[in-house]
């Protein structure tokens, strides 16, 4: 018995000095090439609803911006986009984006994969997966790349009582089927972009390198 407590007891500590990956060490090229300015790219839709497209595309901007980086609009960019046939982003993703830095100026091109998006007016969950790419318009590397399943939770508590969870039950029906689509967007951006080494324009430039890297795919319940 004692030796299985000693084992564990040793199990535990060297789980416990474990390395934990930093920013510097999992996003070495961030750092190498400080990209200051990023274009959005038209969200890829893999889902059935055709409007995510356009609605989670203006998500995007306000969380790159506080993370510290110059960020083109995404109204003026959208436009230029259709004028010149570069709406499918899908035709850039894996290809040449110097055009991107000759006509802009951006050092880099964010990509989004938008792979699920539900709704569960009941369970007061709005459930939002999409991954994000940062690709660099000048090497065309990738310096920047997570994914994640978001729940927004919209639940509400209607007290202990059985009329109270009735009209919690009701409530939060209304409340989920009320709450913006561009909201829950911007927080599952926001939660999944927080590890992303900062920009120029933050206080944290170039001193975040030692902080800890979250994991490439995170599933997590946000209010």
């Amino acid at each position: 018995m004692k030796k299985y407590i000693i084992l564990g007891f040793i199990a535990l500590v060297m789980s416990s000095c474990a390395h934990q990956i930093t920013r510097g060490e999992q996003y070495p090229k961030m750092y190498e090439e400080k990209p200051l300015s990023i274009v959005i790219m038209p969200p890829i839709n893999q889902t059935e609803h055709v409007e995510a497209k356009d609605y989670f595309y203006t998500t995007l901007y306000a969380p790159l911006c506080e993370k510290g980086y110059y960020v083109y609009s995404p109204m003026l960019t959208m436009e230029m986009f259709q004028t010149e046939s570069a709406y499918d982003s899908e035709l850039f993703i894996d290809k040449d984006l110097s055009q991107f830095r000759n006509v802009l100026g951006a050092d880099a091109a964010m990509f989004t994969i938008i792979k699920s998006w539900k709704r569960n007016n009941v369970g007061g969950k709005l459930t939002a997966g999409v991954e994000y790419i940062l690709r660099s318009t000048i090497t065309g590397e990738t310096i920047y790349k997570r994914e994640g399943l978001i729940k927004v939770d919209t639940s509400i508590n209607g007290g202990g009582s059985a009329i109270g969870a009735l009209v919690g039950l009701i409530a939060t029906a209304v409340n989920t089927a009320a709450t913006d689509k561009v909201v829950a967007g911007r927080k599952c951006t926001a939660f999944v972009l927080s590890d992303m080494p900062v920009g120029k324009y933050s206080t944290m430039y170039e001193k975040d390198q030692s902080q800890p890297a979250g994991k490439s795919y995170v599933k997590a319940t946000v209010k």
